[in-house]
């Protein structure tokens, strides 16, 4: 037998009075569509939001769109599993491909981040209220409420852009076959904080991008697919790393060097985040670049994804030598949208460091140490700036290491402590991480550098 309409009512008002005002009030009966908000974390300076919309009706929903108004001073950043389009503080979110349907009694979500600290409001879900009541900040409370173990390590109270820890791992994930073990991109080892796909290709337009699942990879690992690849993208969100695009490799053949390839770079580099998920661009072009077109490039497309785009850089060592060089100026001039600059310490020979009274040999303390100072001296502060180092064996040609060398390095730059002969002029206690070279040699390895360099990472000032 069904409850009277009057019961139910009252039923609802008391179960909306016990969670208090909070939450989002309850849909009313036989309401239909409707859509909840919960910050699923929060920083103070930003914070991730995610919506869920659920099919409360007894017909399937074939399409949504989901509006919302950030406060004057709020912006939003990248975001995931939806299409966005926006007019001033008016953020309009449609379905994806994959998620536009929605059986009666189903769910489905999709997660943005947001800078400032405010919440969105004024809620339309295709055009009608998403349910009434002010967007919550937190989940509601349960009766009883659950009984979790704390996190081992606290989340930063002020991360930088993208909701990255304070010290990160970086990990390049290859998107070809080779060599190194093939690996799904949802298997990269829980130590790597930021995942850098490698590689966005050129196309026949100067500066455009393009990306999908190499065929080569698709057929070693039995079948892996555009589909599958983004859904793990989430599976990574889910676990709170970061996926960002990285341009370039050694054939990589993108090229901006005037202001149409720069706008080509920024509207493709847009449409392959919001379609695939990415939080971001890495710059990783070894055959050269002009400064003045990528800086251009990348504020635009930071123009069009939002503040929380994760921007990072992968010069060669020979790149970052000196900050008339392109790359040194590019990173310099995007000093206050630059998320992190991972230099390749290998593949180099013996170069100048900081001190320039010697030449130091690649693969030791004193190299890594002494050429990270050029940059920590010449400009850049010590969150973008990262080390970069490869992953043991067939990873590199030279400057190879093991993961414990890494650690001395970023013992020495942060504390002053474990360095060799060289020592900087003064400690970088807030230097950024590590890179490797790459995931999947990583993998292949044992896992040395992931399961070394990760943890100490978690141990730095």
């Amino acid at each position: 037998m069904k409850p009277a309409r009057s019961l139910v009512l009252s039923l609802v008002a008391a179960l909306a009075a016990t969670l208090g005002a909070a939450w989002v009030a309850l849909p009313a009966y036989a309401a239909g569509a409707t859509a909840s908000f919960v910050k699923t974390a929060d920083w103070g300076s930003g914070w991730e939001g995610k919506y869920t919309i659920t099919n409360g009706g007894s017909s399937t929903i074939n399409g949504w769109s989901l509006a919302f108004d950030l406060p004057s001073g709020t912006t939003l950043g990248s975001y995931w599993d939806a299409l966005l389009s926006s007019s001033g503080q008016r953020h309009t979110f449609t379905n994806r491909s994959w998620n536009g349907t929605i059986a009666p009694g189903a769910s489905v979500s999709f997660g943005f981040l947001g800078s400032g600290s405010g919440s969105p409001g004024g809620c339309q879900l295709n055009g009608a209220s998403c349910g009434g009541g002010t967007p919550p900040t937190t989940p509601p409370p349960t009766t009883p409420p659950p009984t979790t173990p704390p996190p081992t390590t606290p989340p930063p109270t002020d991360p930088p852009t993208g909701g990255l820890p304070k010290h990160l791992l970086t990990g390049y994930w290859h998107n070809f076959d080779n060599p190194a073990v093939e690996l799904r991109l949802r298997d990269v080892p829980a130590e790597y904080d930021l995942v850098a796909v490698a590689f966005a290709e050129a196309t026949a337009t100067p500066g455009a991008l393009t990306f999908g699942v190499d065929p080569g990879l698709a057929a070693a690992l039995g079948g892996y697919t555009d589909a599958d690849f983004t859904a793990d993208v989430r599976t990574l969100h889910s676990r709170g790393k970061r996926v960002i695009l990285s341009v370039g490799g050694e054939t990589g053949r993108v090229t901006v060097n005037n202001a149409a390839s720069a706008t080509a770079f920024a509207d493709t580099a847009a449409a392959l985040i919001a379609r695939y998920g990415f939080d971001g661009i890495d710059i990783d072009l070894e055959n050269g670049l002009n400064p003045t077109y990528m800086a251009q490039a990348l504020r635009a497309l930071r123009a069009k994804v939002g503040s929380g785009l994760i921007i990072a850089m992968a010069p060669q060592t020979i790149d970052m030598q000196n900050p008339a060089g392109g790359y040194f100026k590019l990173a310099l001039d995007i000093k206050d949208i630059l998320t992190v600059v991972n230099t390749q310490y290998y593949n180099s020979g013996a170069m100048l460091g900081c001190d320039q009274n010697a030449a130091y040999g690649q693969g030791t303390v004193n190299f890594i140490v002494a050429l990270a100072c050029i940059q920590l001296e010449a400009g850049l502060r010590p969150d973008q700036v990262g080390l970069g180092l490869p992953a043991g064996a067939g990873a590199a040609g030279g400057g190879i290491v093991a993961p414990s060398v890494v650690n001395a390095a970023l013992d020495c730059l942060a504390r002053g402590a474990n360095c060799g002969s060289f020592r900087p002029p003064r400690t970088y206690p807030g230097i950024r991480g590590a890179m490797t070279w790459s995931v999947n040699w990583d993998v292949s390895n044992g896992n040395g550098f992931a399961n070394t360099v990760g943890p100490h990472l978690d141990t730095l000032p």
